[in-house]
């Protein structure tokens, strides 16, 4: 039976795992967390839709590997929900390789197991700030990425991505510049990403570049029809044939 008692600024929480223990563990680990009320819990996807449509959770903390209807499965029938009354999922996973596909479902975080107390309180509060008074509104272009670095996986902002390369079936991430530069490979072909980004702020400009609209400095003619773009580290990127006529548009030519 759904708890009617829970204060408002707590979000009422579906535990969904098919491993006992790690049922168990969660439910300890949110024992200690005055932001959630677990109200039930579901060892299986379809289990799992039964019982959110009968509490109505504000948070499903969902386990990605699950026999028959998945995590992602649960999650994308959750996306045909009313934004109302669709609860925010947080995936919980031992896997780091379906992190593409769990935030094109809108997923508010992935966090990896073994789930850590505080790890996870971070991806609650971001469920309470998207779900509260001023959260963030749905985009239709992607706004974050997260990448798997050491142990866990880092959250990106789209915002601070300058530069996409291709590197086979991964992308390279360029984000900050001079000594803040670092970057990071993510599963996910380039041609994807490009559908996913905002062409307002990105441009693809050659098969295997897309670069932020602002990092460009000024386009150069090398000769013989062939083109530059110089970005602000003074780096000179060759413009693609395909991509030229788009990239000319850019700049009024």
């Amino acid at each position: 039976m759904a708890d009617t008692d829970t204060p408002p600024s707590v979000l009422r929480t579906l535990i969904v795992d098919d491993e006992p223990l790690a049922v168990e563990r969660m439910q300890v680990i949110c024992a200690g967390l005055d932001a959630i009320n677990v109200v039930g819990t579901a060892s299986d996807g379809e289990a799992a839709l039964r019982l959110i449509e009968a509490l109505k959770p504000d948070l499903v903390l969902l386990d990605m590997t699950m026999p028959k209807l998945d995590g992602l499965g649960v999650a994308g029938a959750l996306n045909k929900y009313d934004g109302d009354v669709r609860p925010a999922v947080i995936f919980v996973t031992a896997h780091d390789d379906f992190a593409v596909e769990a935030f094109d479902l809108d997923a508010v975080d992935y966090v990896l197991k073994p789930v850590a107390a505080d790890r996870l309180g971070r991806a609650i509060e971001r469920a309470a700030a998207r779900r509260g008074p001023g959260g963030s509104v749905a985009s239709d272009w992607l706004e974050e990425l997260w990448v798997p670095h050491r142990s866990e996986l880092l959250r990106i902002a789209v915002s601070e991505v300058g530069r996409v390369d291709a590197e086979r079936d991964y992308v390279r991430l360029h984000v900050g510049e001079g000594e803040e530069a670092r970057s990071y490979l993510l599963l996910q072909t380039i041609a994807g990403l490009e559908k996913k980004l905002n062409p307002a702020e990105f441009i693809r400009i050659h098969r295997s570049t897309i670069l932020r609209k602002d990092r460009i400095r000024g386009l150069r003619h090398d000769g013989l029809g062939v083109w530059s773009a110089e970005i602000e580290d003074g780096e000179a990127l060759r413009i693609g044939r395909t991509y030229l006529p788009k990239v000319k548009a850019m700049a009024g030519r």
